[in-house]
C-alpha cells in the first residue's frame, strides 16, 4: 500500500524499510525490525515509482530509517531534486541524530522537510495528533514545506480488501474501531 493518505500530509508514497535496532516494545511493525527481508531497491526506482502514484511526496518510515542514513540521504534527495516533498519518521530524538554524527544522518536532515522524532511509548497513546502512536514523539519542520497547520488533520486509517480477502490497514485507530472494522471486513469477506 505505497500510496496512502495515511502517513503524512497530504497523498504520500510511503517506503516502509527494513531494519531497527531501536525495538520499541508494542511497535505496530516488529515484522520489520530483522536486518534480513525486504526487496532492495534503487532509490532512482522508487522516486519514479512516488511521481506516477501522482503523490505529493515520500514518507519513509520502518523498520528504522536511520539504520540505514546513506541509503536513506540518497532517497531523501532523489525526491527533492524531482520536487516531492520528504517526511521521516524515526524512533532517535533529533538531539540524538545531531549528536551522533554517523555518515548521512545530516544529508538526511539537510533533504527533509518534516521530522517525526521520538521512540514509540505504548503506555503513552497519542489519540491528538495524527500520524503519532505516542505524546513523546515530535514534529519537526526542518523547512518551510511544512508547519503546524499541516499537521491538524484527523488521523486516517485506510482499509484495503483484496478480491482473495487478505485485509490491509494502513494508519491509526483505536482498538474499538479497528474491531469493528475486522468484524465488518469479515462479515463481507464470508458473505
Amino acid at each position: 500500500m505505497p500510496r496512502t493518505v495515511a502517513e503524512g500530509p497530504g497523498t504520500r508514497y510511503a517506503i516502509w524499510v527494513q531494519g531497527c535496532t531501536l525495538r520499541c516494545p508494542g511497535c505496530f511493525n516488529p515484522h520489520l525490525w530483522t536486518s534480513r527481508g525486504g526487496t532492495l531497491r534503487r532509490p532512482a526506482d522508487l522516486v519514479a515509482e512516488a511521481t506516477a502514484a501522482g503523490a505529493e511526496g515520500i514518507t519513509v518510515l520502518g523498520g528504522e530509517p536511520l539504520d540505514q542514513p546513506r541509503a536513506t540521504a540518497a532517497l531523501v534527495r532523489r525526491a527533492r531534486a524531482a520536487g516531492l516533498s520528504t517526511v521521516v519518521f524515526t524512533g532517535h530524538t533529533l538531539e540524538e541524530l545531531q549528536a551522533r554524527g554517523a555518515p548521512g544522518v545530516a544529508e538526511v536532515l539537510a533533504a527533509t522537510d518534516l521530522l517525526v522524532d521520538g521512540p514509540y511509548r505504548a503506555e503513552l497513546p497519542d489519540r491528538a495528533r495524527p500520524w503519532l502512536g505516542s505524546t513523546n514523539q515530535r514534529f519537526h519542520f526542518l523547512t518551510d514545506r511544512y508547519g503546524p497547520p499541516d499537521v491538524v488533520a484527523p488521523d486516517r486509517v485506510e482499509v484495503r480488501v483484496a478480491a482473495d480477502g487478505a485485509v490491509e490497514l494502513n494508519g491509526w485507530a483505536d482498538e474499538e474501531l479497528l474491531e469493528l472494522l475486522a468484524g465488518d471486513v469479515g462479515r463481507r469477506a464470508r458473505g
